[in-house]
């Protein structure tokens, strides 16, 4: 998908389909979070992977009974401070608990287009960590290059165009529907940084 096209159709996303697709990019970096919460925060780590559940559970059923408001409050309170932290974690775990912040901030406020915001937070996250971990030394010219031929870029490129066709196909959120795009995103625990919960953040 050229970029002119990817930015048209992230554009294009409105109600649940933007929900889910800010969604899906909190639950793959998900273990991002997770795994810098072992080391700091022990309990956070379960209580936003309760709080990511409950947000699949809005998606596909009308008739939930969640607090949107009550779910951002207990999402705050698990935000890492990146001041407190001199570890390289800290933000990627703050950059999950944003998307999931915006994605229920969809439900709040519908009209505030927010996927590609949300989108780019991704991408840098990934960008950032490329640079982290390989690319000291390089200038810019360098790391550009570095970028546009990694593993991991070209990972996230690939799950956020597919993202926009699975949203574009669909025409309700049954459960198996919701199901299917949890699971993708999920990615077997393992983050858009390929890191897994069984992995050393460090």
């Amino acid at each position: 998908m050229k970029p002119k096209q990817f930015e048209k159709r992230l554009g294009q996303l409105r109600s649940w389909r933007e929900y889910g697709f800010i969604l899906a990019l909190a639950e793959r970096n998900y273990p991002n979070f997770a795994l810098f919460a072992e080391l700091t925060a022990p309990d956070h780590g379960a209580r936003v992977r309760k709080l990511l559940d409950q947000g699949w559970e809005m998606l596909g059923s009308r008739d939930h009974d969640l607090d949107v408001f009550q779910l951002l409050t207990h999402l705050s309170h698990c935000a890492p401070d990146p001041d407190a932290h001199e570890v390289y974690g800290v933000q990627p775990a703050l950059t999950m608990v944003e998307l999931l912040e915006q994605a229920f901030l969809c439900r709040v406020n519908p009209d505030k287009p927010r996927a590609a915001a949300a989108s780019a937070a991704s991408f840098a996250v990934v960008m950032t960590f490329i640079e982290f971990s390989e690319g000291e030394g390089l200038d810019e010219d360098a790391l550009v290059d570095l970028f546009e031929g990694h593993e991991l870029m070209q990972a996230e490129r690939g799950f956020q165009e597919f993202l926009l066709e699975m949203l574009g196909e669909a025409r309700s959120t049954d459960e198996a529907w919701v199901e299917a795009l949890k699971a993708t995103a999920a990615n077997d625990g393992v983050s858009n940084l390929g890191l897994g919960l069984d992995a050393d953040p460090q």
